[in-house]
């Protein structure tokens, strides 16, 4: 199940540090560099289905999960050097590769048939495109991977100008990226057409950081914050068996859930709530902020796509994100779930239906708030606003039956 020690294990990429030998204007770690490239594979992957491709998207999903497991166990050896031992010492990648599967084995109980197998080949073909019979979708992994790295680059390289090799990192990544010219997507956002520009302001929610209004270790990106979200639930759809298409809609759901804060930056729950209207009134804004500034950017197929994903093709000013639905006869149906339950959308669990689990989402989007909050208070570092968040979000959940088969209660009582 989804325990402390998934969460835990999960937030450590929150901690890791993304290129720590140079100098940088700004915190650059694990967890937002995944986080973006989850969001570039949806795009550069749509793209390719819209063109003809069949694109396997649950492949992609574990490819994005999997690769951020591997990198929080090998946290500490630079990417140059994994790939020179994956070059010229493949007993030793096949050790490493053994070690890593030990400290994950933990996480992989009951989360679905063969989930485990699954990460142990990813591990044997990682950073080898062509060795797998998924070559499209490892492409579009890996074109993902070096856009979203070259991303980072961008923002050290004016800085670190008067260090040796800064040259040789840039020759070496443009390079890189020059192998995913055939695809689309890649060739558009190098161009700097339109969708380049719809990059560039998803991008920026890379760099908002959550809880602003208090101090906090470790800070966490609104980005980073809804790819946390998304690997919650993909544990948890894994673990109660859903269908193919419900765990990619889940977790595109949780991906995306925030995206309105790219064009009206974090507005906090205290304060949407500050009146009745409040939060309609916001809501009405973010819709038509999207509509104006990014998704002219963005192909149809992709906007029809996130509109979906967090509820916003549907009529009305509710927070449909949050609400399961499925489609039937061509349109989604909303279900109420006040009590929790998923009983009801568990009887449409296939990809016909295309069901999403808001009520999942909003669940991992409580869990993921509540582990910011309670990290940095355990570390020392604490205020009312994250004293008050955490005890909140413990009492809310702590007071209700268990729901769609997850123990909410014994999950918030092992942080005490």
């Amino acid at each position: 199940m989804v325990n402390r020690i998934l969460a835990l294990r999960l937030f450590e990429a929150f901690s890791i540090q993304r290129w720590n030998d140079r100098i940088r204007p700004i915190e650059l770690c694990a967890m937002d560099m995944h986080a973006f490239k989850a969001v570039l594979t949806f795009i550069i992957g749509k793209i390719e289905e819209d063109n003809g491709a069949e694109i396997d998207w649950n492949y992609i999903i574990e490819g994005i999960v999997f690769g951020l497991l591997n990198n929080i166990a090998l946290s500490d050896i630079k990417a140059q050097v994994v790939s020179k031992i994956k070059k010229e010492h493949a007993e030793q990648l096949n050790e490493i590769n053994k070690w890593v599967i030990k400290q994950n084995k933990i996480l992989f109980q009951n989360k679905g048939e063969k989930l485990e197998e699954r990460f142990e080949n990813f591990l044997k073909t990682n950073l080898k495109p062509g060795d797998s019979s998924k070559k499209k979708e490892d492409k579009i992994l890996h074109a993902a991977q070096k856009i979203s790295t070259y991303r980072e680059f961008l923002i050290i390289k004016q800085v670190n100008a008067n260090f040796p090799k800064i040259e040789e990192i840039e020759n070496q990544l443009t390079g890189d990226l020059s192998a995913y010219h055939d695809l689309e997507a890649v060739n558009s956002i190098e161009h700097k057409k339109p969708l380049y520009n719809a990059i560039c302001l998803i991008e920026q929610l890379r760099y908002q950081v959550r809880w602003s209004q208090t101090p906090r270790i470790p800070h966490t990106s609104v980005l980073g914050h809804s790819l946390y979200v998304a690997l919650l639930s993909f544990f948890i759809s894994n673990e109660y068996g859903f269908c193919k298409k419900r765990i990619v809609n889940n977790f595109y759901s949780a991906l995306f859930h925030d995206i309105a804060e790219s064009v009206t930056r974090d507005i906090i729950s205290p304060v949407k709530r500050a009146t009745t209207d409040l939060p309609k009134i916001v809501k009405k804004i973010e819709k038509d902020f999207l509509d104006t500034e990014l998704y002219p950017n963005l192909p149809d197929s992709i906007v029809n796509c996130i509109k979906d994903f967090t509820g916003d093709n549907i009529e009305g000013d509710d927070e449909f994100e949050f609400k399961d639905r499925i489609i039937k006869e061509g349109k989604r149906v909303i279900f109420e779930n006040k009590s929790g339950s998923l009983r009801e959308i568990n009887n449409y669990n296939k990809d016909e239906y295309q069901p999403i689990d808001g009520t999942i989402i909003k669940l991992c989007d409580g869990i993921a708030a509540f582990i910011e909050a309670s990290r940095s208070i355990e570390y020392g570092i604490t205020s009312k606003h994250l004293f008050d968040g955490f005890s909140a979000i413990r009492n809310q959940y702590l007071s209700r039956e268990n729901q769609f088969e997850f123990d909410v209660q014994e999950f918030f009582l092992s942080f005490d």
